[in-house]
């Protein structure tokens, strides 16, 4: 399997509101910017979207070392809260409902697909692809191309 490094950033402006993913894919000596600008979101969709995004990009499955500031995505994957969440039927216990279910059963399909390993980094400090991956997101955020498919809020 290939080995890449991914990074990835979500922001919206208002939450909700005009929102933007910035991504940065390495293999080897390569380097791939993504952006992606919805009109109408919220900064968590944004960054489940980033994820999302980069992950599509990939041709055949791979092992992947992806980094996101986003601890809501971190911990649910990595303290395995969305699993529990989907096996209750997508409630986060007796009475609230888990929100973005459409972009955890998307995310929960790539990783069926790929071999991903998901690295909480600091934001907005000193780590320059995760400072890349925000400028690209507000960026997109401030021109808007896409809907954001099942944010009905």
């Amino acid at each position: 399997m290939k080995q890449l490094t991914i990074y990835t950033d979500g922001a919206c402006s208002y939450n909700p509101g005009p929102g933007g993913c910035g991504i940065v894919l390495m293999y080897g000596e390569h380097r791939k910017e993504l952006s992606f600008g919805y009109y109408n979101t919220t900064n968590n969709r944004m960054e489940m979207r980033a994820v999302i995004h980069a992950i599509d990009t990939l041709k055949e499955p791979c092992k992947v070392d992806l980094f996101t500031d986003s601890r809501y995505i971190v911990d649910a994957v990595n303290k395995e809260w969305v699993y529990r969440w989907r096996s209750n039927n997508w409630m986060r216990n007796k009475s609230d409902k888990a929100l973005n279910v459409d972009l955890w059963e998307l995310i929960l399909l790539q990783f069926k697909q790929h071999k991903i390993t998901l690295n909480w980094v600091k934001g907005h400090s000193s780590n320059s692809y995760n400072n890349r991956c925000d400028e690209l997101a507000r960026q997109a955020s401030a021109n808007p191309t896409l809907y954001d498919e099942g944010y009905d809020k």
